[in-house]
């Protein structure tokens, strides 16, 4: 008898460590954070301002991946893969998370992911060399009609907000601009500053984040003009209707348990709450706009549908 209470006393206590061990999450091991775009672009830059924030709010160690290509599809074929223990997330970016949805057939299913916190709202936006003679979106425009095909546009992948933006101008003036993408927004700068393209498309914290030297900022394609450019006009204020910007957030896998996708969700807003990590973003130029998950995956079905109408008027990929 008494061995048989020894015997349920060490259960007992065996599964006791075992309900700590889980509430102890995130703290045995580090918590991998993927980004889908290479190390230099508005992505990379706001997860690495953003980590040591969310570890102090954690209590846990953040390791960043990048895993760029395809437009993010890498990325979020990993993140949907990975095991539901709340130690694998991704940033995740829309237009690319929704319009490849579109596009193509995908190597995920996006219903295996679930969006945690949306982070920023960042409009797109045309910049040129600074040696360039074209200084507005009309002398784009107007450079494209005179030269059919032999106007070019870098942009971080297929399917963006950038790419996204040009179809609609082009779609809207009846140009041909040829797109080149590239793997994110620091490689699309470099392009731009040694003139391998006419134009490239860079969002506003990815131009006002960084050293402008060499660059020109000729519109963007927000709603109003941004307040960290406020003398760049936007697109639609200079006679062209084309609105694009992208959101940037965190996801994980779906089944993910309830209780850690609201503590890193938590996490993220005290994070844009704290004033240290605002006087930060505002050096980046970070467009903050918080919402939850289900907030941001509510809003998801509009921005498809969008999208998928952009793609059946103009296909942005030639099958």
């Amino acid at each position: 008898m008494r061995t048989l209470k020894i015997a349920a006393l060490s259960a007992s206590t065996i599964l006791a460590a075992c309900g700590s061990a889980h509430a102890e999450w995130p703290n045995d091991r580090p918590i991998q954070m993927i980004v889908a775009f290479a190390p230099g672009g508005s992505t990379d830059v706001m997860a690495r301002a953003m980590e040591p924030f969310l570890e102090k709010e954690l209590g846990a160690d953040i390791v960043i991946e990048n895993r760029p290509g395809a437009s993010g599809e890498i990325a979020y074929t990993a993140l949907s893969k990975a095991k539901p223990d709340g130690y694998t997330f991704s940033y995740i970016n829309t237009p690319g998370f929704l319009s490849m949805q579109v596009q193509r057939k995908l190597g995920y299913d996006p219903k295996t992911i679930k969006p945690i916190a949306r982070i920023v709202d960042d409009p797109a936006a045309i910049v040129v060399p600074q040696s360039s003679k074209i200084t507005t979106i009309a002398d784009f425009v107007a450079a494209a009609k005179a030269n059919p095909g032999a106007v070019s546009f870098g942009s971080s992948g297929i399917g963006t907000d950038d790419h996204l933006a040009m179809i609609i101008l082009g779609s809207e003036t009846g140009t041909k601009i040829t797109h080149i993408p590239f793997n994110g927004a620091g490689e699309t700068r470099t392009a731009i500053l040694g003139s391998q393209v006419t134009g490239g498309g860079l969002n506003v914290s990815e131009f006002a984040g960084n050293d402008t030297s060499g660059l020109r900022m000729i519109a963007t394609f927000g709603t109003e003009r941004s307040p960290q450019l406020p003398d760049v006009p936007t697109a639609i204020e200079s006679g062209f209707n084309v609105e694009m910007t992208s959101e940037r957030g965190i996801a994980a896998p779906r089944d993910v348990p309830v209780k850690i996708s609201d503590r890193m969700s938590a996490a993220v807003k005290a994070t844009l709450d704290n004033p240290k990590f605002q006087e930060q973003a505002k050096k980046l130029a970070l467009p903050l706009a918080y919402l939850s998950g289900p907030d941001w995956e509510k809003a998801m079905p509009v921005r498809l549908e969008r999208f998928q109408k952009i793609w059946n008027e103009t296909p942005w990929v030639q099958q």
